[in-house]
C-alpha cells in the first residue's frame, strides 16, 4: 500500500495545489491561518523523514567506497557545475534564481529511496548512503550560495534570515529524529513507531502543498509567467542527471542496479528540506517558494519518465577494460 501511495504521489500533490489555489482563491481570508499551519506541519514532515534516514548508523554508509565516490562527485561537484550553467537560462529575478538554486544544490534523501526501490535500483545502498548526503548538503549548501550568489547574497543578508530557520526548523527534527533512532537501538519495541511514521511523509507533503498554494495563490498567479522558463530548466536538469549517473556508472564500474541507484540521487532533490529557508525570508524572495513547488512537480513527472526508462536503457553490466 505504501509503495502504491509513493507511484501516484505526483497526482495527490497537483491534486492538492490546484484544491488549495481553488480555496485560496475563492476565501481570501483563510490565508492567514494556511500560513499558520504551515510551520508546524513542516516541523512534523522534517521529523518523520529524517526518522527513515538511518542517521545513528553512519559507519555503514562508507562500506561501498567506489559507489559512494561517485554518489558524491556527482551531487556535489559535477550536478552543481550543471545548475550554474542552467542558470544562464533562468530569468533575472534574484528570486527565482534563489530558488532554482536552494533546490537544485540539495541531493534528496527521502522519495529518492522510494523510487530507487521502484525502478528496481539497490535501495540499501541507497539507504544506507542517505545520512552522507543529508550531511554533506547541509555543509556544503551555504558554500553553494556564496560562490553563485556572492556579493547578492550578503547584501541582501540572507545568512541571517536563513539560520534561525536552519537550526529551529532541521537541526530540532533532525536532532529529535536521531534520538528518536537511538531508543529504537536500545528498545526494538518502539520499531513499529518509527515504521509508522514512515507512512507520513506524503500525505504531510500533500498537505505542505496545499497550505502553501492556498496562502501564496497571488503568488503563484505572479509567478505563472516565468513557469515554462522554469519547465525547460528543470526538465534540462532531469536529462543531464541521467546522462551523468550513466557516465559515471561507466567511469566507477557500477552496473544494473548500483548504477541507476546513482541517476536517481543526481535526479531526485531536497525539495522539502530548503522549502522552509525560502518560506522565512522577507516578501521580495517570495517567488523562490513558488519555484520549489514548481521543481518539485516537474521532478515527479520527471522520475516516472524514469522508472520506465533507466532499465529499459541502463548496462546490466561493465564490460572489462
Amino acid at each position: 500500500m505504501q509503495d502504491v501511495l509513493e507511484k501516484h504521489q505526483v497526482w495527490l500533490y497537483l491534486t492538492n495545489i490546484l484544491a488549495g489555489m481553488s480555496i485560496g482563491w475563492a476565501w481570501p481570508a483563510v490565508t492567514t491561518t494556511f500560513e499558520a499551519l504551515l510551520w508546524p506541519v513542516l516541523g512534523v514532515l522534517l521529523y518523520a523523514t529524517f526518522t527513515q534516514v538511518p542517521l545513528t548508523h553512519l559507519a555503514a554508509a562508507f562500506r561501498d567506497g567506489r559507489f559512494n565516490m561517485a554518489l558524491v562527485l556527482g551531487n556535489f561537484v559535477i550536478m552543481p557545475g550543471i545548475v550554474g550553467l542552467l542558470l544562464l537560462l533562468a530569468p533575472a529575478d534574484p528570486a527565482v534564481r534563489l530558488g532554482i538554486l536552494l533546490v537544485l544544490l540539495v541531493p534528496c534523501t527521502d522519495w529518492f529511496i522510494s523510487f530507487t526501490h521502484l525502478g528496481g535500483g539497490d535501495s540499501t545502498r541507497a539507504i544506507a548512503a542517505s545520512p552522507i548526503l543529508l550531511i554533506l548538503q547541509i555543509v556544503m549548501l551555504p558554500l553553494y550560495l556564496w560562490l553563485f550568489l556572492g556579493e547578492e547574497m550578503v547584501s541582501a543578508n540572507l545568512t541571517g534570515h536563513l539560520l534561525p530557520v536552519f537550526f529551529g526548523l532541521i537541526l530540532l527534527p533532525l536532532l529529535l529524529a536521531w534520538l528518536t533512532e537511538k531508543t529504537v537501538d536500545k528498545r526494538p519495541t518502539f520499531t513499529g513507531y518509527v515504521r509508522a511514521l514512515g507512512w507520513l511523509p506524503v500525505p504531510l507533503l500533500a498537505l505542505v502543498v496545499f497550505l502553501i498554494a492556498a496562502s501564496q495563490i497571488s503568488l503563484v498567479l505572479e509567478t505563472g509567467r516565468m513557469l515554462p522558463v522554469l519547465l525547460v530548466i528543470f526538465s534540462l536538469y532531469l536529462v543531464a542527471a541521467a546522462l551523468v549517473g550513466r557516465l559515471l556508472s561507466s567511469a566507477f564500474r557500477l552496473p544494473g542496479p548500483r548504477g541507476q541507484t546513482l541517476a536517481f540521487s543526481f535526479g531526485t532533490r531536497n525539495s522539502f528540506v530548503v522549502l522552509p529557508f525560502a518560506i522565512a525570508l522577507p516578501d521580495l524572495w517570495a517567488p523562490a517558494v513558488v519555484v520549489i513547488v514548481f521543481q518539485s512537480l516537474v521532478e515527479l513527472f520527471g522520475m516516472t519518465a524514469y522508472l520506465k526508462w533507466l532499465p529499459r536503457y541502463w548496462p546490466t553490466s561493465i564490460p572489462p577494460g
